[in-house]
């Protein structure tokens, strides 16, 4: 569809010296006048503009616009750059030509925007939809082997958790690595088409939004209909740490991050038998030298003995990427509900509670914390010489894998004991509740 915008604007000009004129407007500034006057000073200009300051909220502006044959009011602000809704402009000339454009398309072509989203390309594509059973296929082949159950301990718990993995092997949690756009309000330069509607994305800026983590580019109530398959680019992913879990591991198509895997390899590999593993911490800087290295490298980062001989700095890396996730690995509106199930004085019943806030987890963050209890699980049979046993294990990693959602700390200390006991239960029955 072809929309020829013809309307011209121009701001009224208000010659007389004006002294009460805010040194961020012009000649458009028309001073303290009603809004029946200034609908008279605008008759019949289509296009045409000015500003007045409110007689009934002094101090306060309205921009006056003519179009349609009619004049439009509308609340002006000023904070460095000039705005009436969302969108900031850096001069009141931008804004009004930017306005001027979305009223000319929304009057012409109403009932056409009214159809844009009723058959969007975004569906047809393909690329999605291939993308996505591509990441399900890799998921499904992954898990099934079956699991082998078996019980050292607290072998009296007889719930039905333990009865229905004593009964039979249970593959791992089905999942779908869903993830959300990271929608942000864009500029985009010279002419742009919506990729969830084809349609033009009007407007001098702000026209439209961009995911930040794989560049698809949309009007902003379009962005409201866009599926969560969001496929992120690793162009885009700036860095390893501090990365959103789910973020991480589908821009690298794996099932847990990069870090956590080559980080307990290691550990593994050479320091089972470290004496206060994972409470004893390594130097700082050289902690801080392989966070670097990580988001630099990715997986080609050399944490090897040649380059980091103590396996307390690559220890102490591996918790410091689980501690600095923008969403921990037990994500805050999961919190409660594992803190309250660590409250529960019932041994079965609190197991089952666990068990139950565990299947509420996103995928990504399911297969990271089964992955490291499985390993914490063999860093204790190795107990006699590191000293290190499940309660000590959970009074180290409590803090690092559960932050409350609002950061308070009294709140912190409080539920210091229940965050413990969650880690040492997920460790020492890693076989029964994963």
């Amino acid at each position: 569809m072809e929309i020829i915008c013809s309307v011209v604007w121009t701001p009224l000009s208000f010659t007389q010296a004006m002294e009460s004129r805010p040194k961020y407007y012009g000649r458009e500034f028309h001073g303290m006048i009603s809004r029946e006057y200034a609908d008279e000073l605008l008759a019949g200009v289509e296009g045409a503009y000015l500003i007045r300051e409110s007689q009934r909220q002094p101090g306060t502006h309205t921009l006056a616009l003519r179009f349609g044959h009619q004049t439009l009011n509308y609340r002006l602000f000023y904070d460095g750059k000039h705005f009436v809704g969302e969108k900031r402009f850096e001069s009141v000339h931008d804004l009004v030509t930017d306005a001027l454009i979305t009223l000319y398309i929304e009057t012409k072509a109403a009932e056409y925007i009214a159809k844009m989203t009723t058959n969007p390309i975004y569906e047809h594509l393909g690329y999605t939809s291939l993308l996505k059973d591509k990441m399900v296929h890799r998921l499904s082949r992954g898990r099934t082997e079956p699991r082998r159950v078996t019980f050292q301990r607290d072998e009296k718990i007889t719930s039905p958790l333990v009865r229905r993995s004593a009964l039979k092997d249970t593959p791992e949690k089905q999942c779908s690595y869903e993830k959300i756009h990271n929608f942000k309000v864009h500029t985009f330069r010279g002419p742009h088409w919506c990729e969830y509607c084809a349609n033009f994305m009007w407007g001098l800026i702000a026209q439209g939004v961009r995911c930040s983590d794989c560049g698809l580019n949309v009007h902003k109530q379009c962005s409201k209909l866009v599926p969560s398959d969001c496929q992120p680019d690793l162009r885009r992913i700036k860095k390893v740490f501090s990365c959103d879990l789910t973020t991480l591991v589908k821009a690298h198509n794996t099932t847990r991050p990069m870090v956590v895997d080559m980080c307990i390899r290691e550990i593994e590999l050479r320091g089972m038998k470290s004496e206060g593993l994972y409470r004893v911490s390594g130097f700082s800087e050289h902690i801080e030298d392989v966070k670097l290295a990580f988001d630099r490298d990715g997986e080609k980062a050399d944490i090897s003995a040649s380059a980091y001989a103590d396996i307390n700095i690559i220890a102490g890396a591996l918790k410091l990427y689980l501690r600095d996730l923008p969403i921990p690995v037990i994500p805050f509106d999961l919190y409660p509900r594992f803190i309250q199930a660590a409250k529960i004085p019932n041994a079965e019943s609190r197991l089952e509670a666990i068990h139950e806030s565990l299947l509420q987890l996103p995928p990504a963050h399911y297969e990271t914390l089964r992955y490291l209890m499985a390993h914490l699980k063999r860093v204790t049979q190795f107990e006699k010489d590191n000293l290190m046993n499940a309660e000590n294990l959970g009074i180290v990693y409590g803090p690092t894998l559960m932050q409350p959602p609002e950061q308070n700390a009294l709140t912190t200390l409080n539920d210091m004991r229940q965050q413990k006991l969650v880690v040492q239960l997920m460790i020492e029955h890693e076989d029964v509740l994963f």
